[in-house]
């Protein structure tokens, strides 16, 4: 899934009418799985001026990547987290590991060859997914305009918990981007 549907449904799944502090919580988990990949590619790109082509097609594949990836993307990880979460009681750390997990869920069924290893530190293996969110090749297709209906209902029920304009501003901010970063993908790919 694109990173703004992973923020709309880990916020819908994960917060709790008027409670924007465990919204924020679940915008958190929801974004921490793709962090990493910001992070590094952001880097590379914009400040050590590394070639698209270099990134995306070298360095995201290098062990060095992948390894980051299995660590921030794995359910063995954020399970254990969730479990401590649950144990000592903490809400808010319930609502981020909640968010993070169903990230990994939707990701896990629509990464076709770029998916990660889901199971570190107990495996290595990626499962290739005969679907994916972006590539045309594998369906997405079909996906996509999914996705963009699932993100869509989850920004009207974060608009149903949440009367702030500030949230309202940031759940439509986040749908547009949804809806634009879909349109690029069927430009593109």
């Amino acid at each position: 899934m694109n990173t703004p549907a992973h923020l709309l449904l880990g916020g819908a799944v994960f917060s709790r009418p008027g409670q924007k502090h465990l919204l924020m919580a679940a915008l958190a988990g929801a974004i921490l799985p793709d962090l990493s990949l910001y992070l590094m590619a952001g880097v590379s790109l914009f400040i050590l001026d590394i070639p698209a082509r270099v990134v995306f097609d070298e360095l995201y594949f290098s062990t060095t990547w992948q390894t980051v990836f299995a660590i921030d993307n794995s359910f063995v990880i954020w399970g254990a987290l969730l479990g401590l979460a649950v144990w000592r009681r903490i809400a808010w750390a319930k609502m981020l590991c909640g968010a993070a997990l169903l990230h990994l869920a939707c990701d896990l069924p629509l990464h076709h060859d770029d998916g990660r290893a889901h199971f570190w530190p107990l495996t290595n293996w990626v499962f290739e997914s005969p679907l994916s969110y972006w590539d045309s090749g594998h369906h997405a297709g079909l996906i996509a305009p999914g996705e963009g209906v699932i993100g869509a209902g989850a920004a009207v029920i974060l608009f149903q918990r949440f009367t702030d304009i500030k949230l309202r501003l940031l759940i439509t901010v986040l749908l547009a981007a949804e809806i634009w970063v879909i349109w690029q993908w069927f430009r593109f790919f």
